[in-house]
């Protein structure tokens, strides 16, 4: 899969923008708070239907403007494909593909395939388990649409028996319907399981051999997950925990509390890791997760990288660009060394200051 070319109106900082990319390496160079993670954003949004950083549409939507517009165009094996974001401020957003608008953004899914790699994505080992969470549902959303209907289903349903629980008290005649959510929730929670269990010891078996590229062989990655449930006793959690669920008002057992487990030799990278260790092994799952993408959908995903080599020291840095040179890359980096001091190949470079995006070789 590549980005052809990519145009925009009121986006972030950008009141008007339009640039075509080369199938190689893009690099977006300049100061800082200047746009360039915005264009990326943008990108982001085009290929999943949401934002690597903001829950609200309206965040998106330049300052003084009611809407903003993203246009991509997308080629997936030979055939280009064009991608329409209509941002609101007040309603829902709309999307279209190759002028036919879609009803739900979940249909977008499956067209283009993107991994992004942020300085954020540095602490996913170490920070809480809902980042995690989100690395997984992201990234299974886009290689198994059933995934997703699941994850929606399921989603519904919890949001459905919280707001029943928090009604208890002023409608106890609503509790009735109590098991009917409950089946509900094992139905589609006992899919999300299996499909993050088997995705991630597929996982683990990928970033095994990369992490001890990545680290000279001095360490040995593993991954393993750690459900709140299982299929087996999701039933019986879900029973015990309903005298306590009432008295929070939340549900408390289900997927929506797992997690993953690091391991680097017998040691929880997570508690115990240094940060070199945990950036090791957070940039190893990035190398893994393009794969894995390859491996299950037979397409190269594009790769975002946001400002993060400058997050990793010579020897990761090299390991990383040693990696992508076949892989549609966008960078963005406050300047060019790191590529020079590592002979790494700029197909396309753009200066980017002040929301201006200016082509200075290609």
């Amino acid at each position: 899969m590549k980005i052809r070319s990519f145009e925009c109106r009121d986006f972030r900082n950008y009141e008007e923008l339009s640039l075509e990319f080369s199938p190689g390496i893009n690099i977006l160079y300049g100061d800082n708070a200047q746009g360039k993670t915005n264009v990326l954003e943008a990108l982001y949004l085009s290929c999943t239907s949401r934002s690597h950083r903001s829950k609200k549409d309206a965040e998106m939507i330049r300052f003084g403007a009611d809407e903003a517009h993203v246009r991509t165009v997308v080629e997936k094996e030979n055939i280009p494909h064009r991608i329409d974001i209509h941002l609101k401020k007040k309603g829902a957003k709309g999307i279209a593909i190759d002028s036919v608008p879609v009803r739900r953004a979940s249909e977008l899914f499956g067209l283009a395939h993107a991994v992004f790699f942020s300085p954020e994505d540095l602490g996913i080992v170490k920070n809480g388990p809902s980042e995690r969470r989100r690395f997984l549902d992201m990234e299974l959303c886009q290689i198994r649409k059933a995934y997703l209907q699941h994850l929606l289903s399921y989603t519904r349903v919890v949001n459905q028996r919280n707001l029943l629980l928090r009604g208890a008290l002023d409608r106890p005649e609503d509790l009735d319907t109590l098991d009917a959510w409950d089946a509900q929730l094992i139905r589609y929670g006992t899919e999300i399981i299996r499909e993050r269990r088997a995705f991630i010891e597929r996982l683990n078996e990928i970033v095994g051999p990369i992490h001890r590229a990545l680290t000279g062989g001095t360490e040995e990655l593993s991954l393993a997950y750690e459900p709140d449930v299982t299929e087996e006793d999701f039933f019986d959690k879900l029973l015990i925990s309903r005298e306590s669920d009432l008295r929070v008002k939340t549900t408390q057992c289900g997927p929506h509390r797992d997690d993953i487990l690091f391991r680097v030799g017998d040691m929880d990278a997570r508690r115990y890791g240094s940060q070199g260790q945990q950036r090791s092994a957070a940039l190893s799952l990035k190398l893994a997760e393009i794969q894995i993408v390859r491996e299950t959908v037979r397409e190269t995903p594009v790769l975002f990288l946001d400002d993060v080599l400058s997050e990793l020291d010579q020897r990761r840095q090299s390991a990383l660009l040693g990696s992508i040179q076949d892989i549609q890359t966008l960078v963005t980096c406050t300047g060019l060394d790191d590529f020079v001091r590592n002979r790494f190949p700029m197909d396309r470079v753009f200066e980017v200051k002040e929301a201006k995006v200016t082509l200075r070789s290609s």
